[in-house]
């Protein structure tokens, strides 16, 4: 659901929106509301989580942070993403957000998350030069894999494992855990 404002909101607009439960983020300055995720949702991201944590974060190789969590990605520009990977040695954690661009970004789709997930989202994250996004479809059992490239994401699907770009490749996701 889209609330259209005349204004373009910012990070300041976004720490004043309730806490009623929904998903809240700004898309190009518009206000964007879902409803929370469905226990299907949560536990595909749980189960992608758990293999990216005991992976990168366990080796100390960098955090796999799971939603609510806000990532701004510039002033009119804040998301809350299902995952998100943030390797070591980057200075764009802060005490109550991440600033700045992620080095992976994970959104599993639902109904009512589709069309940002796969159109506004892919469009912003591409825009603001994010490695790798993956779009995870728990209807389809796939995950689209985008990979930023000198003309944008090439995207390839994957049905049994996905390998992370990052990291030398030796980080990978076994999707038979997944569904």
């Amino acid at each position: 659901m889209i609330a259209r404002t005349k204004k373009k909101l910012t990070y300041q607009d976004y720490i004043g929106f309730p806490d009623d439960g929904n998903r809240h983020e700004i898309i190009d300055g518009d206000h964007f509301m879902n409803p929370a995720p469905s226990v299907y949702h949560q536990a595909v991201s749980r189960r992608i989580q758990f293999q990216l944590y005991t992976q990168i974060e366990l080796k100390q190789l960098g955090i796999v942070a799971d939603a609510p969590i806000d990532v701004q990605l510039t002033p009119h520009d804040i998301v809350q993403p299902d995952l998100v990977i943030v390797l070591a040695g980057r200075s764009i954690i802060t005490p109550t957000k991440i600033k700045g661009v992620p080095d992976h970004l994970i959104e599993i789709l639902s109904p009512s998350s589709d069309y940002n997930d796969r159109v506004l989202k892919f469009n912003l994250y591409e825009r603001e030069k994010v490695p790798e996004y993956w779009i995870v479809d728990p209807f389809e059992h796939e995950v689209q894999q985008c990979l930023l490239g000198p003309s944008g994401y090439q995207r390839s699907t994957h049905e049994s494992r996905v390998r992370c770009s990052y990291l030398g490749g030796e980080i990978e996701v076994d999707l038979s855990a997944v569904w």
